[in-house]
């Protein structure tokens, strides 16, 4: 199948990779007109996983008409992008559109499929993929499980097929909203457990802090309209797990050094970019003011992001709240 991939980021590069190699002809589209070069001159993406010769499947283009033309269209692009990509799309009624995005749109503060969905035609088919998998993880054919959701079934399933390999198990779910959410909320609740380890408070706390931190992506996802059961699942507990105990994971290394005592500002300077969960935080309270959701550890989060709250503080504010049953 021709399919384009929007976004050649490490991520973005990882799964046109892993398309190619389940034998699909896949096009990529950067607006980096060197990821373009070095990977239609040399199979390389000199910017992100660039140690790696790309399937002789995965061409580039800087051109995002040409990558537009085929009808399976997969987004990787940062959330702030959206509002730049979607007015540009002209879905047929066959055509599929696979949101790989961890971020809400910056302005309507929606999901990526939600944003997506409340702006092209209504018989557009959409789904999300999303589940516990790094990029390195994924380019090495180490095994893995996302989630491929959808409101209607057999997108969902035609998706799943498309991106399963012997090394990519893809589950199916009809519950595309609380899968984005899961990939979403997760980065919050990962930078609280790396505060956590960074202070030094052990493998007690961060369990402890990991299981509330689900309850709380929970709530608000019960809420918004999403199913409980599905935050228990892979694209909410699995890679809630991963993001927030692997030292590989941004967010993790982020509340990780805030946790040793560097500053925000300095962390960023030296990462070169800021972790998703950054960026999140403050999105993630004004949806729980929305919807009426109390959400501790995003509000401490939010609260040491904007200096208003050291480490320890952190740690004590939420181990000094109310006594209360364990599920309300």
């Amino acid at each position: 199948m021709k399919l384009s991939v929007l976004g050649l980021g490490n991520w973005g590069t990882a799964l046109a990779n892993h398309l190619a190699l389940c034998g699909h002809d896949v096009l990529g589209w950067s607006i980096e007109p060197s990821i373009v070069e070095g990977i239609n001159s040399e199979q390389r993406n000199p910017l992100y996983q660039s140690d790696i010769l790309l399937e002789p499947g995965v061409k580039a283009t800087g051109v995002l008409s040409q990558a537009l033309e085929r009808d399976f269209l997969v987004l990787v692009i940062p959330s702030s992008a959206l509002s730049d990509v979607i007015p540009q799309l002209q879905m047929t009624k066959d055509a599929v559109l696979v949101s790989a995005i961890k971020g809400l749109e910056i302005e309507s503060n929606e999901t990526p499929l939600t944003y997506a969905q409340q702006r092209l035609p209504q018989e557009t088919k959409l789904a999300v993929l999303s589940g516990p998998s790094f990029a390195k993880d994924i380019v090495a054919k180490r095994p893995a499980g996302v989630v491929s959701a959808s409101h209607d079934e057999e997108t969902a399933r035609f998706v799943a097929e498309t991106f399963s390999s012997d090394s990519l198990k893809v589950y199916i779910s009809t519950d595309p909203l609380g899968v984005e959410l899961g990939g979403i909320l997760k980065n919050v609740i990962a930078l609280a457990v790396g505060v956590c380890d960074g202070v030094g408070f052990g493998d007690s706390a961060r369990a402890g802090l990991i299981t509330r931190g689900l309850a709380e992506m929970m709530r608000l996802a019960d809420a918004m309209g999403a199913q409980r059961q599905t935050l228990a699942g892979l694209s909410g507990l699995g890679d809630l797990v991963m993001t927030a105990t692997c030292d590989t994971s941004r967010n993790r290394t982020v509340g990780l050094r805030l946790g040793q005592g560097e500053s925000l500002e300095h962390i960023v300077d030296t990462l070169g970019s800021v972790a998703e969960g950054v960026k999140t935080t403050p999105r993630v309270l004004k949806l729980a003011k929305k919807y009426g959701v109390e959400m501790p550890i995003s509000q401490a989060v939010d609260a040491l992001l904007n200096a208003q709250m050291n480490p320890l503080d952190l740690a004590s504010s939420l181990l000094s709240r109310p006594l209360k049953r364990e599920f309300d």
